[in-house]
């Protein structure tokens, strides 16, 4: 299996060694349309040259001008150079400093590239990845269908505009790539927008990424510690439950935890369909806490950012990372309840330990409707 060809990892003489199975996660830090669709051009196209299958999930507005540049591309494949990419005076953070400090050297990429052919599909990010918990089981399916063939993903988890939790979960789901799939299964590239993200989430991608491209020059990442290093704010404990949150303790019976989610579903004008989605999630759960504490556990449901959150804590501890993430089969029994709620919510964020197993379930509300629950929300807090 080719790695990544011309950028300089793995091949012969390649940035990397062509046996470490880590070094199949690569992180593409871009600043503008040209350094984004020449570095996944030249990604996709030594996939395709060895026959690899490609799926590309990118956010909706990216993956437009992605497939424009793409199929603007001279048909000698022939790339301009571009000034400015990735450039040192740019200040992209190098592996050593976890800052903006710039690159250290290592093999140049080439200028050319050719369209990348078919078989390559797109999907847009934004709506596979609103739960990043989602964007592992979407590989493992095209895995799955590739008969034992090695694929190719390129996935942009992050980028500006996502939520403090959504950013946190997708850096979690960074992290657990390194230990969900084979080195003969995947190479995945990884696309991260340095001029618009935040200095934190650009650290945290030199410590879930072995290998870091940029200024078109691949390297391995010194802070790195491997695949069962997680960056610690992570698993920063979840902010507090407001003090108007609704609470309620549940040991035996669902049946009530059902009903307050079908009501506070009801009062904050989530569709059928979705308050369906949300009873079913929070039962999942709660039937977990039942099946594996005997404590029983506590139920806090609010509104807020137009979402209707609801947390479920137990003393349970739940040992296995991936819990959730992968398509129930035989081979992994565990975590089928869990992998269901991360299909039908908008966002799940979970911190387990030895004390004890917080699950926090977000749903979108519509636009008109969470305007219309915000602003009774903020009555009521006028009226107390």
């Amino acid at each position: 299996m080719a790695w990544l060809g011309r950028v300089g990892v793995g091949g012969q003489g390649g940035a990397a060694g062509s046996t470490d199975q880590w070094l199949q996660h690569f992180a593409l830090l871009y600043r503008d349309i040209d350094d984004y669709s020449l570095g996944i051009a030249d990604f996709l196209q030594t996939g395709a040259a060895a026959g690899e299958p490609a799926l590309v999930a990118v956010p909706g507005a990216n993956q437009e001008r992605l497939r424009l540049a793409l199929d603007r591309r001279p048909i000698s494949g022939e790339w301009p150079a571009s000034a400015g990419r990735f450039g040192r005076a740019s200040g992209v953070g190098g592996s050593g400093d976890l800052g903006r400090t710039g690159c250290t050297d290592g093999p140049a990429a080439s200028l050319t590239a050719t369209r990348a052919p078919a078989p390559t599909v797109f999907t847009d990010m934004s709506e596979l990845g609103r739960n990043p918990a989602r964007i592992m089981p979407a590989i493992q399916a095209f895995i799955d269908a590739a008969a034992g063939e090695p694929i190719r993903f390129v996935g942009e988890p992050v980028w500006p505009g996502r939520s403090a939790a959504e950013i946190r979960e997708a850096i979690r789901h960074e992290a657990l790539i390194n230990q969900a799939f084979g080195p003969a299964t995947a190479a995945i590239l990884c696309p991260y927008d340095v001029s618009g993200l935040p200095d934190r989430v650009i650290a945290d991608l030199w410590r879930t990424h072995p290998v870091v491209i940029c200024d078109g020059r691949a390297q391995r990442s010194q802070a790195f510690a491997g695949s069962d290093d997680m960056p610690a704010g992570c698993d920063d404990p979840l902010p507090g439950v407001p003090g108007d949150a609704t609470v309620a303790a549940y040991a035996r019976d669902l049946r009530a935890v059902r009903t307050l989610v079908a009501d506070e579903a009801r009062r904050a004008r989530l569709s059928k369909s979705r308050s369906v989605d949300l009873v079913l999630a929070v039962s999942e759960v709660a039937a977990n806490t039942l099946r594996h504490t005997a404590a029983g556990g506590t139920i806090s449901t609010w509104l807020a950012d137009g979402e209707l959150i609801c947390q479920l804590a137990d003393t349970g501890h739940i040992t296995d990372p991936l819990a959730g993430r992968r398509p129930p089969n035989r081979d992994h029994p565990g975590g089928q309840g869990l992998w269901l709620v991360n299909q039908v919510c908008d966002l799940v964020e979970l911190r387990t330990g030895q004390d004890g197993t917080v699950v926090r379930l977000h749903m979108r509300l519509t636009s008109n409707h969470a305007q219309q629950s915000n602003h009774a929300q903020q009555s009521n807090h006028a009226q107390q």
